[in-house]
């Protein structure tokens, strides 16, 4: 079977670099296309991230591989989807807003950008969560939704903040299990989850914490609420739960570390609590995708785990774990407190996004 064809939009950037790793000899998808910004268009990729004094800005752990090497990078802004059936895009909200309803107008796309997670007629998939899910849970209609209201061949479906997906894949399956109420979060965020954003300079980080991240917080707020939501008719119901949250950033150079006060309409035991976490996304699990962990979520019962340093490349850095897991009364009838560790750049972002490009090819959205 041929493989789909792709293109990697902002590719030269942090976010673009792990779409490269995350594709790297794929089995379904094949990359054909870089694009990135003006100053860096008719360069191989090798010398578009190379700086004037040699030195290579190429930010992954795992070598730049050879195929993308030699590819030359087009200038986004001018790159057609001639050739291609399915765009990666890791640009900034105001580059994205501009240039994925172009891509979007013929192919998909499968973006990293917060520029149309908010729109109606736009989901946020999060897989196992309300991708592959059953029944309302699975947002996969909206696509059709959004085609014929925008008269796009193709689609934009972002994934979510990286400090959302952690807690939203934790409280998915003690939502349908207990029902969910009210939700209290504080992060304690890697590095590598700002790129280049103010505010984490190496001298201002160093024996420090940076306790506010500027839109974190409304953003996983109300983000959690849509990908909890309801698909019903044409639109996503929030769900009906009240979530708060302090995000900040601290000296730990991936994975995103959060503590989740959650309370809950019915009661239970902790130990349900963590036999539903174990259980959860079995069924997607199952479905055996390039990208899928073999468990979603690990419970760990040492108190002092998890910690990023030890648990954050779980499954590849597509599982989340969970520790510390204990019964919280003070926000409701009866609730759940623990702590998680999510890979921001892995399955908070690129190998993510093209998880969720598996199951579409899957499930046969993309062809």
């Amino acid at each position: 079977m041929a493989r789909v064809r792709c293109a990697v939009v902002g590719a030269t950037g942090v976010a673009g670099q792990q779409f490269l790793i995350a594709l790297d000899r794929h089995p379904q998808f094949e990359v054909v296309k870089l694009a990135a910004s003006e100053r860096s268009a008719g360069k191989r990729f090798t010398d578009a991230i190379r700086e004037p004094s040699g030195r290579t800005q190429w930010y992954c752990k795992e070598p730049l591989p050879e195929e993308f090497a030699r590819l030359t990078v087009e200038n986004a802004a001018a790159m057609t989807t001639d050739g291609i059936d399915l765009v990666f895009t890791a640009i900034e909200s105001d580059a994205a807003r501009e240039l994925e309803p172009r891509f979007a107008a013929r192919v998909p796309v499968i973006s990293t950008a917060s520029a149309y997670r908010y729109e109606e007629d736009v989901p946020i998939f999060l897989p196992g969560v309300n991708l592959g899910a059953e029944g309302t849970a699975d947002h996969v209609g909206l696509i059709e939704v959004q085609r014929q209201r925008r008269g796009w061949r193709g689609f934009i479906t972002p994934g979510p903040n990286c400090t959302t997906t952690g807690m939203a894949i934790t409280l998915k399956p003690l939502a349908d299990a207990f029902g969910l109420e009210k939700v209290m979060m504080t992060s304690l965020q890697s590095l590598s989850g700002a790129g280049r954003s103010p505010g984490v300079a190496a001298l201002e980080i160093v024996d420090n914490v940076i306790p506010y991240i500027a839109k974190e917080e409304e953003k996983v707020e109300r983000e959690t609420q849509k990908i909890l939501g309801t698909l019903v008719g044409d639109q996503i119901q929030p769900a009906p739960i009240s979530v708060s949250c302090t995000c900040t950033r601290v000296n730990v150079l991936e994975g995103h570390t959060e503590a989740v006060f959650a309370s809950f309409a019915r009661r239970g035991t902790v130990a349900e609590a963590a036999e539903v976490l174990r259980n959860f996304g079995a069924g997607f699990s199952a479905l055996k995708l390039h990208s899928a962990p073999e468990r979603l979520i690990e419970v760990l019962d040492d108190p002092y785990r998890p910690q990023p340093r030890l648990d954050r490349d779980a499954g590849g850095g597509m599982t989340t774990v969970v520790g510390r897991l204990r019964e919280e009364t003070t926000l409701g009838v009866w609730g759940v407190k623990y702590v998680l560790v999510s890979h921001n750049t892995r399955m908070g972002a690129a190998r993510g996004g093209v998880l969720v490009a598996e199951y579409l090819l899957h499930q046969g959205t993309i062809k």
